[in-house]
């Protein structure tokens, strides 16, 4: 089993479980890690290194897809790190006989949709911004890879991963680190019939506006919920805006502005 962006929020999470789990875990990330168990391997890559990347990959049955840019940027970068990144873990995936790819996608191919409106995988993208556009993209890229190589892919569409919810916004798209280790795995091992699916990793938030994975399609039921923490958080109890992108501020103009250049 493989994890790239391993030195990452969720990456670093999501270690910590696997290495209980994987005969051998093969760790990837541009900042250099140090093994923690026996059965752990690093690699130092970028993975705009298309070479590099199939190296690393080498020997993994499947492959947790976790590296790239992980906000808004400038257009060139995202493409580099994000979309071109994952055509060369898919394209090592493909060349190696990889079983499994699992993307990490993003809430914010969506972020554009009202909040009231419960949104899931069958929507049309409504990306928020160039990040979301990004995300979009690798997407597609997994889509073909399942449809024109038969590769298994599963994306995730990532909430607020946090571990406790911290503004309002979060009451809805909270993904508690429990349930991001959940989905993981879930996604990881899906039967191998699973050609391709996209489901929203987000807890079970009373106040949510994504669909809740088909049991069909992913068997994991997140167990955590938002909600007990609104009392801590400013804000919390004033009603929602149904009108109002779910993105909250990173739907706004000016979030995406400031990489547009000059």
């Amino acid at each position: 089993m493989a994890v790239t962006g391993a030195a990452g929020n969720i990456g670093s999470v999501v270690r910590e479980a696997l290495r209980r789990e994987a005969a051998r875990l093969i760790l990837v990330d541009r900042v250099p890690l140090q093994p923690e168990a026996g059965n752990e391997v690093v690699h130092t890559v970028d993975l705009r290194d298309a070479a590099a990347v199939e190296s690393a990959l080498a020997g993994a049955d499947r492959v947790l897809h976790l590296g790239g840019i992980p906000d808004e940027a400038p257009l060139p970068d995202l493409l580099e790190a994000n979309v071109l990144g994952t055509h060369h873990v898919l394209e090592a995936a493909r060349r190696a006989g990889i079983e499994r790819v699992v993307l990490a996608s993003s809430n914010r191919v969506t972020g554009c949709y009202p909040a009231g409106q419960h949104t899931g995988p069958r929507e049309p993208v409504r990306p928020d911004g160039l990040y979301g556009v990004s995300k979009a993209a690798v997407e597609a890229l997994g889509r073909m890879y399942a449809d024109k190589f038969g590769l298994s892919v599963v994306c995730l569409r990532i909430g607020s991963f946090e571990h406790a919810p911290a503004e309002p916004r979060h009451l809805a798209t909270w993904l508690s680190p429990r349930d991001a280790v959940g989905y993981v795995r879930a996604a990881l091992t899906a039967p191998s019939s699973t050609r391709f699916a996209t489901v929203y990793a987000v807890s079970a938030n009373t106040r949510r506006f994504w669909e809740l994975p088909d049991p069909t399609v992913l068997g994991y039921s997140p167990v955590d919920d938002a909600e007990p923490h609104a009392g801590d958080i400013p804000g919390a109890d004033l009603p929602a805006d149904p009108a109002a992108p779910q993105a909250g501020p990173y739907a706004l103009p000016e979030f995406t502005l400031q990489h547009l250049g000059p």
